[in-house]
């Protein structure tokens, strides 16, 4: 019990805690660093095909967490949405997405390591950070193909849905997560782990997406009159 305790109740708060602390340092101590450090000038062939398709499917999964961990079954149920209809959008869904990130993050990753040059370019906490992502993505899939598409099936919002909501209630109920199938907890334990690394690698570009470019004023460009540009060449 002490054991799941550490792990679903004080690894969550520890996590979070040096997500946001981690990002306050960093934004105060290496505002310059704060960038992509993209390799696109390097190598661009495998990045326009890898990057799109790894991004999109990555929105889509976020998506599809924010969808069934934090709205209760009762929401859905309430709406007339019947469990199998829910389970078959979202695993159909999540495959889509799942399939999508595991496409993109493998060209990435090869890009990253066949090309000398970007390769080159890739820092320790590059490697550290692909390799935990790598291991998220994977287990996420083991979640969704090999046990709800393939395999049994399993209702996880009735227990790691639970659970995760208690996290920002100050209520996590570690016996929900003890009694879930190992590979979920597995997921979930890498999970907080990447998110505890997020401020101290390239990741933190997701924060700085130029979204005032939608309500900025258009930039207005205007020629030098004939008059003006004749009276500068002759100076």
């Amino acid at each position: 019990m002490t054991s799941g305790i550490a792990l679903w109740v004080v690894l969550p708060y520890v996590a979070l805690t040096v997500f946001v602390l981690g990002h306050v340092w960093r934004w105060r101590a290496d505002q310059f660093g704060w960038t992509t450090h993209t390799s696109q000038l390097l190598e661009s062939r495998w990045l326009r095909l890898g990057s799109p398709l790894f991004h999109l499917g990555a929105f889509a999964a976020i998506a599809g967490h924010v969808l069934g961990l934090l709205v209760p079954k009762s929401w859905t149920a309430a709406l007339g949405v019947s469990e199998d209809t829910y389970h078959l959008v979202a695993v159909g869904a999540g495959t889509v997405a799942g399939v999508m990130v595991v496409a993109g993050l493998a060209l990435l990753l090869a890009r990253r390591f066949v090309n000398g040059r970007v390769r080159r370019r890739t820092s320790r906490m590059d490697k550290a950070m692909f390799a935990m992502l790598a291991l998220v993505v994977g287990l996420g899939m083991a979640e969704t193909v090999g046990i709800n598409l393939l395999g049994p099936g399993y209702d996880y919002r009735e227990t790691v849905a639970v659970w995760f909501r208690g996290i920002f209630y100050l209520q996590p109920d570690a016996e929900l997560m003890t009694g879930a199938p190992l590979v979920y907890q597995l997921h979930a334990l890498t999970a907080w782990v990447f998110l505890a690394m997020w401020p101290f690698t390239r990741l933190v570009h997701v924060w700085s997406a130029p979204i005032a470019y939608l309500w900025r004023p258009y930039v207005v460009y205007r020629r030098r009159s004939a008059g003006r540009t004749a009276a500068r060449a002759g100076r």
